[in-house]
């Protein structure tokens, strides 16, 4: 993951600024759906966009449900973010969390490109963007000084999962790259070696 240098100090102050936004303390769980609608955004299903034809809907939420997860559309004034019914609340949960965070990163939509005759389609990629929305997400998920106070606490990670809505592996994965883990280590160490 390359982002660039201040990036992940900037999205973990823009977490905290969006909580107190919200009337949430620095360190409470941040559903989603809150932040959706703080932003104005319409979350959706396939089976509520209106005009999908049942051929579609059978792709997507029967023979290929794990191609995708969830897609961010600008239609008209509103935007949407699309999202797959058919995996566990906890993915849907980062699914959407990382198409807001290319909402709050005013990121430039990705654009796709059909053949004439609509046999074959492209689309535009940025794996900055990428890169970018997922560490946003997971600090909108999982601020770092959340981590610290349950981890300091003794919470275990499987609790720590449940209370946030997130996934253990999910947890896991932040408390490694924010240096929680060896933080504490540190701290502990110390200590000891001070008595």
């Amino acid at each position: 993951m390359n982002l660039e240098r201040g990036f992940k100090s900037w999205a973990e102050r823009t977490s905290g600024s969006l909580r107190s936004d919200l009337g949430l303390l620095p360190h409470a769980p941040l559903p989603p759906t809150k932040l959706a609608i703080f932003l104005g955004v319409r979350l959706l299903t396939p089976k509520q966009i209106p005009g999908l034809s049942q051929k579609v809907l059978d792709q997507l939420l029967r023979r290929d449900p794990s191609g995708w997860s969830a897609v961010g559309v600008i239609h008209g004034d509103v935007t949407h973010v699309i999202y797959n019914p058919t995996h566990s609340e906890r993915r849907q949960a980062s699914d959407i969390m990382h198409e807001l965070a290319h909402i709050v990163l005013n990121h430039e939509p990705a654009k796709l490109i059909m053949s004439h005759d609509g046999s074959f389609s492209m689309r535009s990629f940025s794996q900055t963007q990428e890169d970018e929305a997922s560490w946003l997400a997971w600090c909108l998920l999982l601020p770092r000084e959340a981590l610290l106070a349950c981890k300091r606490r003794g919470i275990p990670v499987e609790q720590i999962a449940d209370d946030y809505g997130v996934s253990e592996t999910l947890v896991n994965f932040r408390l490694r790259l924010t240096g929680i883990e060896a933080q504490l280590k540190a701290s502990r160490r110390y200590a000891r070696q001070a008595d």
